[in-house]
């Protein structure tokens, strides 16, 4: 049976078990039972199928909750692994990359020593960028899978968001109303690495000295803003050969079937994750 018919039959089976036992004993015992003895002989029956089918039923219900939180459990360690796979392949697999390239052209300009050292300082700068990478991933999978339902009922997103900018040398104020959840997991996990690939980029290309991220809205409108008061850029930096993180959050982003707006506002450049349309 199903979780919906289990709950059904514990409601109705009490039901149909009185008025069966009343009609039957008005119809045809009330020569033999007297109404007294009757009315003592209901509540018996009912503690009776109470203690026999019905407890069965509960033990039913019990099962089923804990293989529905098994499955929950199994549900969060998959999208740990997606979410490592994902920081690999965007963070330290690309800084790796290009930690050969620069070893490549370290070698070039042995001569030329402040191109020397100016690689040297870029290959300092990467291998620190691929430690927080690292320990970022890191962090993200300490977690009890057994002691918690889901993976995102330890931590809110706000709250992961607050520890995400502790490490980046700039002011990040993080203002955040949106209730997880109106996010499915996946989305979780898919957003939180967006705006990672977003506040590193602050980071590495706007020379801002502040910014902001916010989140709001309700069942027909989620919209994730970050923000910075950066040099911006000119041109499409998608089309940019070194921003192969804007493309990967941009297939992230049409991936969830949301949108994704990236531009520059007087002094500021904005880029907002957007999803409209009623959420079931």
């Amino acid at each position: 049976m199903t979780y919906k018919q289990i709950k059904w039959m514990i409601l109705l089976i009490p039901t149909f078990t009185v008025g069966a036992w009343e009609y039957i004993r008005h119809q045809f015992l009330l020569p033999y039972i007297s109404m007294d003895l009757g009315n003592w002989l209901t509540p018996l029956i009912v503690y009776l199928v109470s203690m026999t089918l019905l407890n069965k039923m509960f033990h039913m219900l019990e099962r089923m909750q804990k293989e529905l939180e098994i499955e929950r459990n199994a549900t969060a360690v998959l999208e740990a692994r997606e979410q490592l796979a994902n920081e690999i392949h965007d963070g330290i697999a690309q800084s790796l990359f290009l930690l050969s390239v620069k070893a490549d052209r370290l070698e070039e300009h042995v001569a030329d020593k402040e191109r020397h050292l100016q690689d040297v300082h870029q290959i300092r700068k990467t291998i620190q960028e691929v430690n927080r990478y690292v320990r970022q991933a890191i962090a993200d999978l300490k977690y009890e899978p057994m002691k918690d339902k889901t993976i995102w009922s330890h931590e809110s997103i706000e709250s992961k968001l607050k520890k995400m900018v502790q490490d980046i040398p700039i002011q990040i104020t993080v203002t955040w109303s949106i209730q997880d959840n109106l996010l499915s997991p996946k989305e979780k996990i898919e957003l939180l690495a967006c705006v990672r690939e977003a506040v590193v980029n602050m980071e590495k290309h706007s020379a801002a000295n502040q910014g902001w991220i916010t989140g709001d809205g309700n069942q027909n409108q989620l919209k994730i803003t970050v923000k910075d008061n950066g040099r911006g850029f000119a041109g499409n930096p998608f089309m940019l050969k070194d921003r192969y993180g804007l493309n990967i959050m941009k297939e992230r982003v049409a991936e969830m079937d949301w949108r994704m707006n990236f531009y520059r506002d007087r002094i500021y450049t904005i880029l907002e994750l957007v999803k409209e349309g009623e959420r079931n």
